[in-house]
């Protein structure tokens, strides 16, 4: 009789290597692993599941999950079955979560004893993922697994993917559906994996940390193509900056990812804590999400070595630039040159600009994508040539090498001047005390618009009056005067996520509601 095809990669490395850990996940004390031969086993077991609910090829499901070794198991049983998964952020409301769950026309959700109050709005099924009785409305998930043999029959359909929705940062979240992969080329990297796997060196070496949610798309996606490719995955349930370097030295992490502000987190460490690091099997840290001010940059690479790569790109998969610290260094604040796509700068007339010029940040040369359900979203992310783009200014240089300016949507324009708060932000994020930095255009009645900074200072900072008036001097000393701010506030803590992306959206809201100020 002839054994069935692999099928997919985890089903390979449960083969060959079935006692390697797949996912470590660390939560305060506790650590759980599941090891590729039990990770492949649950998915299997999701994965009869799924397919015995009835659920078609190409439908969908969501996960409204904290960080825990079980999503892994539904995220690859999802794909087994030929679904969509959708990641739900748990920091949502409930009408936030109920619209994501409406628009991705999920057909079941799972959650957990801290999440489901946020599903009650939903009428759809819903399965509880835990320990103690599902509260009304809710299935137990883990006799529903139980029922089926880790070894069956699994179906042989397309390769499900998950739906991702963005932060929604300037609006509502937007779903990204890209499409599912054929059967024959399961065990085919996508386009954009290839890309991510050759210019980060993964391997079946690497060991990679994650510590941020499992609902944004880079640790996820992340922690999955390292499955794929046969690595080992530590993912932490909150980030900690001294436990960050216990975790690199316990279990010699090779590759991991950091947002900016975890970067400044690390460096406010002690001189000690920072001396006695072992950093030594570090080769490449990854940064992206959010802009990184040059001068903490600088001081990570001085620290850590030459292990810093930073890359642009979204989960459109429009385009991807990517630089290593050796270019960086060269050309410090650069996101480095095309590695997916094209990139092309153009005007607001769509004229190509040439290097040096400020312009709109378009991609060519990469699959088409549609926002889930928003025609007019991705009618506006595409010009009449068919480049896309992510909204963001910047500019080339004569290598073709990528600087952010920012996006569009936090131009602040005052008295026709066009003003892009990063370069404000770059510099008064080197100011002492400083711990986040905020910069938007507030109404003026005259200008339209005029800077406004607002701070997060370092504990035992005193926001005074003279603070504000000494950082509106620092802008003055490096800076035009028409970008620096007119006025300073300070803020106990600013909008920001754990995908290190700031919501300049609630901040700008706040400044218009209270007109002038």
């Amino acid at each position: 009789m002839q054994a069935s095809p692999l099928i997919d990669h985890l089903a390979h490395w449960a083969q060959t290597c079935p006692d390697k850990v797949a996912v470590r996940l660390i939560d305060g004390e506790q650590t759980l692993a599941l090891t590729y031969r039990a990770l492949h086993e649950r998915a299997s077991q999701v994965a009869q599941w799924l397919t015995g609910l009835g659920l078609q090829e190409g439908e969908g499901i969501a996960l409204l999950l904290e960080n825990q070794p079980e999503l892994f198991a539904l995220a690859w049983g999802a794909r087994r079955a030929g679904l969509y998964y959708t990641p739900v952020s748990t920091h949502l409301n409930p009408a936030e979560v109920d619209y994501i769950l409406q628009d991705c026309g999920a057909r079941l959700v799972i959650a957990t004893p801290r999440t489901a109050a946020l599903v009650q709005g939903w009428s759809g099924p819903r399965y509880l993922l835990g320990e103690g009785s599902a509260p009304p409305g809710f299935a137990p998930l883990a006799p529903a697994l139980a029922a089926f043999d880790p070894g069956g029959p699994l179906p042989e359909r397309r390769v499900g993917r998950d739906f991702l929705y963005s932060s929604g940062t300037t609006g509502r979240p937007k779903g990204i559906r890209r499409p599912l992969t054929a059967w024959d080329d399961r065990f085919k990297d996508a386009y954009d994996a290839v890309v991510w796997r050759d210019f980060f060196h993964f391997s079946p070496d690497a060991v990679y940390l994650t510590m941020a949610p499992l609902y944004h798309a880079a640790p996820l996606r992340s922690t999955m193509r390292n499955i794929d490719w046969g690595g080992s995955s530590i993912v932490a349930s909150r980030f900690d900056a001294e436990r960050a370097l216990r975790l690199i030295a316990q279990y010699r992490v090779t590759h991991s990812q950091w947002v900016p502000t975890m970067m400044i987190r690390l460096l406010a460490l002690p001189d000690a804590v920072r001396a006695q690091a072992d950093l030594s099997s570090m080769k490449v840290a990854i940064h992206a999400a959010a802009p990184c001010p040059p001068e903490v940059k600088r001081r990570m690479i001085d620290w850590w070595g030459p292990v810093w790569y930073e890359y642009y790109g979204g989960s459109e998969g429009i385009g991807l630039t990517a630089i290593d610290s050796a270019e960086w260094l060269r050309k410090p604040g650069a996101v480095g040159r095309a590695q997916l796509g094209v990139i092309h700068i153009k005007d607001g007339e769509g004229r190509e600009l040439p290097p040096g010029e400020q312009g709109r940040i378009w991609f060519s040369g990469t699959p088409r994508f549609a926002y889930h359900n928003d025609p007019r979203k991705t009618a506006a992310a595409y010009d009449a040539s068919g480049c896309a783009t992510f909204g963001d200014i910047g500019h080339v240089d004569a290598d073709g090498c990528l600087f952010l300016s920012g996006r569009r949507t936090d131009l602040i324009l005052s008295g026709g001047v066009n003003i892009y708060p990063q370069e404000i932000e770059n510099l008064l994020a080197t100011y002492p005390g400083v711990r986040d930095v905020a910069v938007i255009g507030v109404p003026h009645p005259e200008f339209g618009e005029e800077v406004k900074a607002v701070i997060e200072l370092e504990p035992g900072i005193v926001e005074t009056p003279e603070l504000a008036q000494a950082l509106i001097e620092h802008c003055r000393a490096h800076l035009s005067h028409l970008k620096c701010p007119r006025s300073v506030d300070f803020a106990p803590a600013l909008p920001r996520r754990e995908n290190g992306k700031l919501y300049k959206r609630l901040l700008i809201e706040q400044y218009a509601a209270r007109g002038v100020d």
